[in-house]
C-alpha cells in the first residue's frame, strides 16, 4: 500500500474526529467528496470512448490554424535536422581536420557548428512560440465552449453537479487538454523527426551496429504500451479530485460566515485536509509510475548501447569503421536518448489530455435545454393554462406533481401556498420552462410553451425571490442585467423609485456606481431586495414571479419592498408563493398545495369560509 492511501485513510479518520467532537452525532459524513457529483457517471460514460478516438476529436481543434501549425512543424524540421548534422559533422572534424590536418575543414567545420545552432535557435523560437500560440487559442475555444455549453444545461443537470468540479472542469481540465493537442504535438513531431534523422545516420555509418540498437525498439513499445492505460485511469483520479479540493474551497469561501459563527473550521479544515491529502495521494501515484517508466526505458537504451561499444571494438566491425564514422555513429545514438526519453514522458502528458478531453467531451456531448419552438411570444398575455401537469425530477424519486389543472387570466394575481415541499416552487418553475414536463402541458395565449422559442417565453417573464441574484458590478449594471438596449439615466431611476430604491442608493457614497460586492455582500437583504424589483420593474414584463420576496425581512424593510412589489404586480398577470398569508390576502385567487395537488382554490375569504386547509394554515399564522 502506498504511502499516500495511508494518510488519506489518516486524513479521513481525523475528519471523522473533528466531526465526533461536538454534542450531537451527526452520522455519516453526508458531505462525502465526489457524492451527488456528475463525475461519476459522465466520465463512466466516456471511458468507453478510446483513446484514439478522443484524441483525434483534440486534435480537431487544431484544424483550423493549419498556417500556424506549418509554419511550427517547418520550425521542428529545422530543429531536428541541427542534431543529425552535428552528429555527421563529427566524421568530418575528426578524419578530416584532427587525423589529416585538413586545411579546409579545419576552416569550414567552426562555420558549420555556428551555423548549425544558428538554425537550431531560429527554428526552436518559430516551433515554441507557434506551437504555444495554437495551444492558447485551443485553450480559449474550448473554455468559451465548456461556458456556453453551461449556459444552456439544463436546471436539472445543476441541481445534481458540484460548482466547484464544474469550475474545474473549464480552468484545470481545458490546460491539459490543449496540453496534450499542442505542446505534445511538438515533442512528438520534433522528436520523431530527430530520432529518424539520428537513425538514418546511424544506419548511414554502420547499419550492423543500427540493427542491434533496432532490437530494443519492440521493447520499449511494449512497456510504453503497458503503463499508458494506467496513466489514464490515473490522470481521471487526479482530474476529479482536483474538483472537489476546488468544491471545498469555494463551499469554504461563500459559507465564511456561517463558518465563523458555528465554529465550522476545524471541520472544514479536516474536509479540505481530505480532499487535499487525496489529490496528492493521485498524484504521487503518477509520479511513480512516470519514475518507473523512464529508467526502464533508458536502462534498455545502456544495454544496447553496451552491445554496440562490444561489437564495435572487437571483430570485422572494428575493421570496417573508422574513428570519425564510429564518433559520429555513437554521437547520435548518445543525442537520440534525449527525444527517446521525452517521447516515453509524452504518454503521459497525453494521457492525460486524453482523460481531460473525456471529461470536457461527457459535457459538451450533453443534451441542451431543448429550444424547438418557432413561434414568438408577444407583450399581450391572455392566458395561462396548466393541463393535467405532472412532473418528476429523477426516475428514481416520486413524482412532485400529480394532474395539475388550473387556469390563469390577464392581469390576475394568483397565489401558491401550502406546506414546505407541497410542490408550489416547482409548479411556478414550470412556466419558463426551468424543468421539462413528465406528462400534460402547459400553454400560454392558448398555445403549448414547448412551441415558444425559449428566449421570448422567457423575456415575458420577470422574477424576484427570496434569494437574490446580485453580481459583483455596479447597482446600475445590476438593475440593468440582460436588457439588449442601453438605459437612460431617467428610466433607470424611475424604476428605482417605484421600487423604493433610489433613496437608499443615493445615499451610497457612489450612488448607482457602487460595487454590490459578490452576491450584493454589501447590501442589506432588503436592499437586495428592492435591487431586485427595479430590475423586474426595468423588464417590464407582461408575467411576474414572486417566490418568497418577502419573508426573510423585518418589518419596515418588508413594508418598503411590499410598497415595491405593489407597484410592480400593477397590470401585470402575477403568479405569487407565499409563507406569509398576510402578503396574499388580497390576491385574486389562492392556490393551495398539498404533497403536489391543488386541494382548494378560492380567494381569502371564500378559503377561511370553508374551514379546511386554508383556514388550518391561516389559523397556525395567526393564532
Amino acid at each position: 500500500m502506498m504511502e499516500g492511501d495511508t494518510q488519506a485513510k489518516e486524513a479521513l479518520a481525523s475528519a471523522k474526529n473533528a466531526g465526533d467532537k461536538g454534542v450531537v452525532d451527526k452520522g455519516p459524513n453526508t458531505r462525502k467528496l465526489g457524492v451527488n457529483t456528475p463525475s461519476d457517471g459522465l466520465l463512466g460514460a466516456a471511458s468507453s470512448v478510446s483513446g484514439a478516438d478522443t484524441y483525434r476529436r483534440l486534435l480537431v481543434y487544431i484544424k483550423p490554424y493549419k498556417k500556424q501549425f506549418a509554419i511550427a512543424v517547418a520550425g521542428m524540421l529545422g530543429y531536428a535536422i541541427t542534431d543529425t548534422a552535428f552528429a555527421a559533422l563529427m566524421k568530418p572534424m575528426l578524419d578530416g581536420s584532427f587525423v589529416d590536418q585538413d586545411q579546409s575543414a579545419i576552416l569550414v567545420v567552426p562555420l558549420m557548428i555556428i551555423g548549425i545552432f544558428l538554425l537550431r535557435g531560429v527554428s526552436g523560437f518559430a516551433s515554441t512560440y507557434y506551437i504555444a500560440w495554437i495551444g492558447w487559442r485551443v485553450i480559449k475555444q474550448l473554455r468559451s465552449e465548456i461556458f456556453e455549453k453551461y449556459l444552456t444545461l439544463p436546471t436539472a443537470f445543476y441541481d445534481r453537479s458540484s460548482s466547484g468540479e464544474l469550475i474545474s472542469r473549464i480552468t484545470f481540465n481545458s490546460q491539459m487538454v490543449a496540453n496534450a493537442a499542442s505542446n505534445s504535438l511538438t515533442v512528438m513531431v520534433r522528436d520523431s523527426l530527430t530520432a529518424i534523422g539520428l537513425l538514418g545516420l546511424m544506419f548511414y555509418q554502420s547499419w550492423q551496429l543500427a540493427l542491434t540498437f533496432l532490437v530494443i525498439g519492440p521493447v520499449i513499445v511494449v512497456v510504453v504500451a503497458r503503463v499508458s492505460k494506467k496513466f489514464r485511469a490515473i490522470s481521471r483520479s487526479i482530474q476529479g479530485s482536483m474538483g472537489e479540493v476546488s468544491h471545498v474551497i469555494q463551499e469554504a469561501v461563500e459559507g465564511a460566515r456561517v463558518i465563523k459563527i458555528f465554529g465550522g473550521q476545524d471541520e472544514e479544515m479536516a474536509q479540505f485536509e481530505l480532499a487535499n491529502e487525496s489529490n496528492r495521494a493521485f498524484n504521487m501515484k503518477e509520479t511513480v509510475v512516470k519514475a518507473l517508466n523512464e529508467p526502464i526505458v533508458q536502462m534498455l537504451v545502456a544495454c544496447a548501447l553496451a552491445t554496440i561499444v562490444y561489437i564495435a571494438s572487437s571483430g570485422e566491425v572494428a575493421d570496417r569503421i573508422s574513428v570519425g564514422s564510429f564518433m559520429s555513429f555513437i554521437t547520435a545514438m548518445l543525442l537520440l536518448f534525449a527525444p527517446l526519453k521525452r517521447m516515453t514522458s509524452l504518454n503521459s502528458q497525453i494521457q492525460k489530455g486524453i482523460a481531460a478531453g473525456e471529461s470536457l467531451f461527457a459535457i459538451l456531448d450533453l443534451e441542451s435545454e431543448r429550444d424547438n419552438g418557432t413561434s414568438t411570444l408577444g407583450a399581450d398575455i391572455q392566458s395561462i393554462e396548466y393541463r393535467d401537469v405532472c412532473l418528476r425530477y429523477t426516475e428514481d424519486k416520486p413524482a412532485v406533481l400529480h394532474n395539475i389543472c388550473l387556469n390563469i387570466a390577464a392581469g390576475e394575481t394568483i397565489a401558491f401556498v401550502g406546506e414546505s415541499g407541497s410542490g408550489k416552487t416547482s409548479l411556478v418553475n414550470l412556466l419558463p420552462r426551468l424543468y421539462e414536463l413528465d406528462s400534460g402541458e402547459m400553454q400560454v395565449n392558448g398555445l403549448s410553451v414547448d412551441d415558444y422559442t425559449l428566449r421570448s417565453l422567457r423575456g415575458r417573464i420577470a422574477t424576484v425571490s427570496q434569494d437574490v441574484m446580485l453580481f459583483n458590478d455596479t447597482i446600475a449594471s445590476n438593475i440593468a442585467y440582460g436588457s439588449s438596449e442601453s438605459i437612460d439615466e431617467a428610466t433607470l431611476h424611475a424604476a428605482c423609485k417605484a421600487a423604493h430604491a433610489h433613496e437608499f442608493i443615493t445615499a451610497l457614497p457612489d450612488g448607482y456606481v457602487t460595487l454590490v460586492g459578490e452576491n450584493g455582500v454589501m447590501l442589506s437583504g432588503g436592499q437586495k431586495q428592492r435591487v431586485a424589483i427595479a430590475r423586474a420593474l426595468l423588464k417590464n414584463a407582461p408575467i411576474l414571479i414572486l417566490d418568497e420576496a418577502t419573508s426573510a425581512l423585518d418589518t419596515e424593510s418588508e413594508r418598503k419592498v411590499q410598497q415595491g412589489l405593489d407597484a410592480l404586480m400593477r397590470g401585470r398577470t402575477t403568479l405569487v408563493i407565499a409563507h406569509r398569508l398576510s402578503t396574499i390576502e388580497q390576491a385574486d385567487r389562492i392556490v393551495v398545495m398539498d404533497k403536489g395537488k391543488i386541494v382548494e382554490i378560492g380567494n381569502h375569504q371564500e378559503l377561511l369560509a370553508n374551514q379546511a386547509h386554508y383556514y388550518k394554515l391561516h389559523q397556525l399564522q395567526f393564532r
